[in-house]
């Protein structure tokens, strides 16, 4: 019905022509008095030839309505492959549509190559920040400094959270997906972050889950650790982190500043850093949403609940169910 629509908007010139024409040959036979049989019989063989002619129309405007409509599955071909033009401005047209979508495939060309360009750059040095930061470790197991291990962990962090970025942007993907133990990724986790505990003061309390989980080790783990590092980083000194089980979700809680009533619907967005991140000015807005896209990606989800002043704490649900912010 909608083609048919668009057929008669597109022919209503016409048609009011044809019924004009009719109009006048009806009037000029009835004033030189010609026999109703003739003007009857006239009217019929127009009205006949009329609507042979307009169906055929039809019929090659639908035509051709299908052909325009299975080129939108193609429209991200260099060259369209249009059906042959009728007349010099469908010729026009299809010239225009062809150089139209040569130079937007240039410009998409150009794009992938820029993008590929600055990933590889990313990705190389951020293999090779790794080589001094080895260093610098061995180094401080000659000669303790806490603060400065302390300050290289975050380093460390925002290395992995870089590469993180790259990849998770990458067509290609490095997920294996297997049992894991979630107390040996949970432990790992927090002996990599010890120091920062131990120089802030914060005290731990980690209750072991007992749970089996089928997951990606590497990717879970780089979970947890974004989670542990907010923990410790917007938690006063003296503080708390509570790390447990709550049937499938794994808990981890905190004795921080908290996240305001307005900001939490928005803490997984790219780059939001709400008003305890412009304050802090140490906040990226990076974290939270590399979690969301890692976790998405692992079929499992993450939520949110906060109270400024009390504290902040996430639920990852690891039984592959839905997600949320409360």
């Amino acid at each position: 019905m909608r083609v048919l629509i668009a057929y008669f908007r597109r022919h209503w010139k016409l048609l009011l022509l044809l019924a004009g024409c009719l109009g006048i040959c009806s009037a000029v036979f009835a004033l030189y008095g010609l026999p109703l049989e003739s003007v009857g019989y006239a009217f019929v063989l127009c009205f006949a030839l009329g609507l042979t002619l307009f169906v055929i129309g039809y019929f090659q405007f639908l035509r051709r309505h299908r052909e325009l409509n299975g080129l939108l599955a193609q429209v991200k071909e260099k060259v369209l492959p249009l059906p042959p033009a009728k007349g010099l401005l469908e010729e026009d047209y299809q010239a225009l549509l062809q150089a139209l979508a040569s130079e937007r495939a240039a410009l998409a060309m150009e794009d992938r190559n820029r993008i590929q360009d600055m990933t590889d750059y990313y990705t190389l040095w951020a293999h090779q920040i790794k080589t001094p930061i080895a260093a610098m470790r061995l180094l401080l197991q000659e000669e303790p400094w806490p603060e400065v291990e302390g300050e290289l962990l975050k380093i460390e962090q925002y290395v992995e959270m870089v590469l993180g970025y790259l990849r998770l942007g990458s067509e290609s993907t490095d997920y294996v997906f297997r049992s894991c133990r979630l107390d040996e990724l949970l432990r790992q986790s927090v002996r990599k972050y010890a120091r920062l505990f131990i120089l802030k003061k914060i005290s731990l309390d980690f209750q072991e889950t007992g749970r089996t989980v089928l997951t990606d080790e590497k990717w879970l783990s780089f979970v947890i650790e974004q989670l542990l590092s907010n923990a410790v980083k917007y938690t006063p000194e003296g503080g708390r982190v509570r790390i447990y089980g709550d049937g499938e979700t794994l808990v981890i809680a905190d004795s921080g500043i908290g996240v305001r009533p307005e900001d939490l619907p928005r803490v997984f967005e790219k780059g939001f850093t709400g008003f305890n991140g412009r304050e802090d000015k140490k906040s990226t807005g990076i974290g939270l949403y590399l979690c969301r896209q890692v976790l998405d990606r692992l079929n499992h989800s993450i939520s949110i609940s906060s109270r400024p002043g009390q504290g902040t704490l996430v639920r990852l649900d690891l039984s592959r169910t839905g997600r949320g912010v409360e």
